[in-house]
């Protein structure tokens, strides 16, 4: 076992009647492809802004992501990080064209890359994650997915787990319903109540801030983080226990990746 962290205390998944994953960087690394398209969008359009004395613009970095973008609906994302740095632009609608300069034409122009990206390269679900998944299907506990993305669906097609999941809530199910997206809870307890249970009896899965504070903020009856970058952040949101592979909250898994 790694010393560096203690051992995390067993979870007693029979306690609860639902468990909700979020999907990039929890169940998929699709975080990193994410994480790669915010990069060269937000930084062709810094370079391109042009010279203006009270606007930082700065290369987009790692820690933009996790400090303005991580685990929000998308133009919740672009809108703080151009806040972050200064930069107003029109908010447009959810149609504008991708080369169109306003928060959501650039919401959009991310999507498209990241499009790109899945297409080209797929995805494969981190083992750990199919683990755990294969415990609690064992379990027969009722799953689902909560992911600010519009793009869940095809996500779980193309890593082939489409069907380990009752319910997915995604940023096109929260747009139908009027639902805020985290870290307001309304999005996971949505799901729960999908589920036929109540956020106290449901456990949430997370590995951004925004979503370890959905889940306090809602009353669940568990909230772990899943440490893939965010580190103590995590904890200080208000998860217990963070790990840093999912792996080690089956029964019997041999590791000491927790925090």
């Amino acid at each position: 076992m790694n010393t560096r962290h203690p051992e995390v205390r067993p979870v007693d998944w029979t306690r609860f009647e639902a468990v909700l994953f979020d999907l990039d960087g929890v169940v998929t690394p699709t975080a990193e492809v994410h994480m790669r398209a915010w990069a060269e969008m937000f930084n062709e359009f810094l370079s391109a802004y042009g010279a203006d004395p009270a606007v930082d613009t700065a290369p987009y970095t790692d820690a933009d992501y996790f400090a303005h973008v991580d685990g929000k609906p998308r133009y919740d994302g672009v809108r703080d990080f151009l806040v972050s740095r200064g930069i107003e632009l029109p908010e447009g609608t959810s149609d504008d064209a991708p080369d169109q300069v306003t928060v959501r034409g650039l919401g959009n122009r991310k999507n498209d890359a990241f499009n790109v990206v899945l297409e080209r390269d797929g995805v494969v679900a981190y083992p750990g994650s199919v683990a755990l998944l294969d415990h609690l299907r064992d379990l027969g506990l009722p799953l689902a997915v909560v992911s600010s993305s519009a793009n869940a669906p095809a996500v779980l097609a193309a890593a082939g787990l489409a069907d380990r999941f009752e319910t997915v809530v995604d940023g096109r199910v929260a747009h139908r319903e009027g639902l805020p997206g985290k870290p307001a809870p309304d999005t996971f307890v949505h799901a729960a109540t999908l589920l036929g249970t109540t956020p106290a009896l449901s456990v949430v899965l997370e590995d951004a801030v925004s979503g370890v504070r959905a889940g306090v903020a809602g009353g669940f009856g568990l909230v772990i983080g899943v440490d893939r970058g965010a580190g103590d952040a995590l904890r200080a949101a208000g998860a217990d226990p963070v790990v840093a592979d999912l792996a080690v909250l089956v029964p019997g898994a041999e590791t000491g990746a927790v925090r």
